[in-house]
């Protein structure tokens, strides 16, 4: 029983992972803005927002974001809306 709930487990896991990342968007870094804790990034289509490519301006669910990126660097990010305002959830620096 116990290898059976792991089993379960370890798979429900590895799909949340996988569809994490399958709403993950490249995008590129256009500004910055700390006073306002806004990113601005150039991106693809984020179909679960139903937006379309273009660039745009994305407050971050975690401040720090904010000086962990340069203008310029590309990223893939998620992004949801929170609170009325689209929000970058999760943020990776492409290398």
């Amino acid at each position: 029983m116990k290898k059976s709930l792991f089993a379960t487990t370890a798979a429900l896991i590895v799909g949340l992972s996988l569809s994490a990342s399958a709403l993950a968007v490249d995008g590129e870094v256009k500004k910055i803005d700390a006073d306002t804790g806004k990113i601005t990034l150039k991106h693809g289509e984020i179909k679960s927002l139903d937006l379309p490519a273009m660039q745009m301006a994305f407050r971050v669910a975690n401040p720090a974001w904010l000086k962990a990126v340069q203008v310029g660097d590309k990223v893939n990010f998620t992004a949801d809306k929170v609170g009325g305002q689209f929000t970058i959830t999760t943020l990776e620096v492409k290398k």
